[in-house]
């Protein structure tokens, strides 16, 4: 979500003068989504924490991978360094070996990383980035292998790329998750807001298209190459494209699989409102931008929709936006009662949610206030659960009983 546009209002919605705000808010054009889902606004604040500072100096930091043993933490930082934490400090030397063509501008730039599931045995690292340039742009996943050393990426190969290019800087997803099965999960944006347009129309229509990548989550092999037992892999139209695992999505930037489950849950960008958290069901359609809780950033409703019969509903709505990256379960010891629940990254509210899950249902969610826009969460190998600010002197933090 472009930063500023959160609790913007137009006049086209909200008048020029008391006596005509109840009348333009009571058009359906602006009326207030409702449906079977209702949106969490504020919640009660969390207790019992307090945030341990392990490193600052990264800048703009997207994702970052813990490598085996103590040899420390990959990080990227968007505008196109990968960095290795170790022992508290970010080295000062970049790991050098990525692309010089990253498109680092908006939202783009060096985004995601992960390690193989056999990464002690191939050392191979997956990396999420824009490339190209402002007027024609698109998301690519690289593949390179760490050198012993760490200091570079050896044979580095782009062994996927979007299907189309686009233009502007925004709503690239980008989220890497690996699955049970060795397969892996890309998101990928529905392109960005209006009056952004491909071949003629508004690019983010494109999410309901099964022969576009924008607005999916995309499932492949660790090659690259899409996967014979995935929802639309058998289609009989040869438009339908085989990566296609869910779509009618925004932009997910958060992809975690529930712990002792299949389970994977998403988190995704509304526009004004409309935030999302999304159970995932393969070949399922999430509804944007046909039926969402969201409005645009002028104010009038996206659609007249919440729900339809053909649309899997969300399980969780964040109006106001909490502008959702990163996203993780916590499994540790450290806050028995934590044990088990989602924990969802705000960046315009620099926050953590903390969503409740009791016997596999939401019953609730509480907020964990920070003073900077959290990036990333994620559960560390230390079962400790840790969080990337964005911002340009960004900080990797622990998140420790009080």
């Amino acid at each position: 979500m472009p930063d500023g546009l959160v609790r913007r209002f137009h006049t086209q919605c909200i008048g020029l003068a008391a006596s005509g705000v109840v009348l333009l808010l009571s058009t359906p054009a602006c009326a207030k989504p409702s449906g079977p889902v209702t949106p969490t606004g504020e919640t009660e604040a969390e207790t019992g924490w307090r945030l341990t500072e392990i490193t600052r100096g990264l800048m703009r930091p997207w994702g970052a991978a813990w490598l085996p043993g103590d040899e420390g933490m990959l990080v990227t930082e968007r505008e196109g360094r990968l960095r290795l934490v170790q022992d508290g400090r970010v080295l000062p030397e970049p790991i050098t070996g990525l692309p010089n063509d990253i498109y680092s501008n908006g939202q783009g730039g060096l985004l995601d990383i992960q390690l193989h599931p056999q990464f002690d045995a191939n050392r191979l690292v997956y990396l999420t980035m824009s490339t190209g340039t402002n007027s024609g742009n698109r998301t690519q996943l690289l593949r390179g292998r760490l050198s012993e050393d760490l200091t570079s990426l050896e044979n580095t190969e782009v062994i996927f790329r979007v299907s189309q290019d686009k233009p502007g800087g925004q709503h690239f997803g980008s989220r890497i998750r690996w699955l049970n099965d060795g397969t892996l999960l890309l998101s990928i944006g529905d392109g960005g807001n209006p009056p952004i347009r491909l071949d003629g129309d508004l690019i983010r229509k494109r999410a309901q298209d099964l022969s576009a990548h924008f607005g999916k989550l995309l499932r492949m092999d660790e090659d690259g190459e899409p996967v014979p037992d995935s929802p639309f892999a058998s289609d009989d139209d040869p438009e339908t494209d085989p990566y296609i695992y869910a779509y009618g999505l925004r932009n997910v930037q958060g992809i975690a699989r529930r712990p002792g489950t299949d389970e994977i849950w998403v988190t995704e960008h509304g526009a004004r409102g409309g935030d999302e958290a999304n159970l995932i069901s393969a070949g399922s359609n999430y509804g944007w931008p046909e039926v969402t809780y969201s409005r645009e950033y002028s104010g009038p409703r996206i659609s007249n929709l919440t729900t339809r019969k053909d649309v899997t509903a969300p399980a969780v709505v964040w109006t106001p936006s909490i502008a959702p990256s990163g996203l993780t379960f916590y499994t540790g010891d450290a806050f028995p009662d934590w044990r088990g629940d989602m924990f969802a990254g705000g960046l315009v509210t620099q926050q953590i949610r903390r969503i409740d899950f009791e016997n596999g249902r939401i019953v609730g969610q509480t907020t964990l206030q920070f003073k900077d826009r959290v990036r990333w969460v994620e559960m560390g190998p230390d079962g400790g659960l840790y969080v990337l600010t964005d911002e340009v002197d960004g900080g990797l933090y622990r998140i420790d009983p009080e």
